[in-house]
């Protein structure tokens, strides 16, 4: 029971390490640079180094020199895969693949560490621990998987959700006489969130030179999110055979409204088989032992007293 627990600890304590490296917002590198001239210059280099944030002193060396030594264990296809899911989840923390690599590393250390200590040397012997050691090092190599898959996936379910309401205000923006990069502009402006960033990267890149039609299809991968890969390849065949993009806006702004009616029928339908568990399972065990419960231990009693002698 002990070892079940301080598992159960050491695992939410590298998923609070991954949150807590993923939480950190990227520094601006001009406001800190302002930031530093306008405050008092540390006098030595030990005094500019301890003015850093603890993660910065400390975890973020750390990871670098355990990112390398993932960068060396992994292939090119781990290595693309991790990018990929990566930009899925929106590169949080600002971090990179090594970084991440690191991050994964040292969090199957650490479980690893405390595996081997607490059925090694406390509980069963070296042998066992080692083997114990092992297998942490593996489940905590995968435990910052699944937090980026829940990431993943809790992101994709917002842009579905922005999905509608982002078209609505872009065919509005549209038909008033913007042109569609001053419409994604007012998006940009009026609606946070996920999709919102992934438009203001697409116009980032499209003020740099790069065609319109490549940034948005780079969009695709970065969120794999069906009706808005649907959204961009009709915005760019509308572009490539010379439609009018207002019509297709609202052709496909209606369309996705359809399908969000869908999908809401379509969880409305499930909802009653999904009750149907906890129904089973919590409410009908309570009610036979209320109903059966006396039945139950009347017939017990009369077992108990044995036969009726005349």
């Amino acid at each position: 029971m002990l070892a079940i627990v301080v598992f159960i600890l050491v695992a939410g304590g590298g998923m609070l390490l991954v949150i807590g490296l993923a939480a950190g917002s990227p520094i601006d590198p001009v406001q800190a640079r302002l930031t530093q001239l306008g405050s008092v210059q540390a006098r030595n280099l030990e005094e500019l180094e301890l003015q850093q944030p603890f993660v910065e002193r400390t975890l973020r060396p750390l990871v670098a020199r355990l990112s390398r030594m993932g960068s060396r264990l992994g292939g090119a296809s781990s290595t693309d895969q991790a990018e990929k899911r990566l930009a899925m989840a929106g590169n949080p923390g600002d971090l990179r693949v090594a970084d991440w690599m690191g991050v994964k590393l040292l969090v199957g250390i650490a479980v690893g560490a405390i595996m081997f200590i607490v059925f090694g040397l406390v509980a069963l012997g070296i042998v066992s621990g080692i083997v114990f050691g092992v297998v942490g090092v593996g489940i905590g190599y995968l435990l910052p998987e699944f937090w980026l898959g829940g990431r993943i996936k809790s992101r994709q379910k917002i842009i579905l959700k922005m999905i509608p309401d982002t078209l609505d205000l872009l065919t509005i923006s549209v038909r008033a006489g913007l042109g569609f990069d001053a419409a994604l502009a007012k998006v940009v402006e009026k609606l946070p969130g996920p999709l919102t960033d992934e438009f203001r990267r697409a116009l980032a890149e499209v003020r740099v030179g790069k065609a319109r039609r490549d940034a948005l299809r780079d969009m695709v991968p970065r969120t794999n999110v069906q009706p808005l890969s649907n959204f961009i390849g009709a915005i760019i065949q509308a572009e490539q055979l010379g439609v009018s993009i207002s019509k297709v806006l609202q052709i496909q702004s209606e369309q996705l409204r359809i399908e969000r009616r869908q999908r809401a029928e379509e969880m409305a339908a499930k909802a009653p088989i999904k009750m149907l568990f906890p129904l089973v399972g919590c409410i009908f065990p309570s009610l036979f032992i209320v109903i059966l419960g006396p039945a139950v231990i009347s017939i017990v009693k009369t077992l108990a007293s044995g036969p009726i002698m005349k």
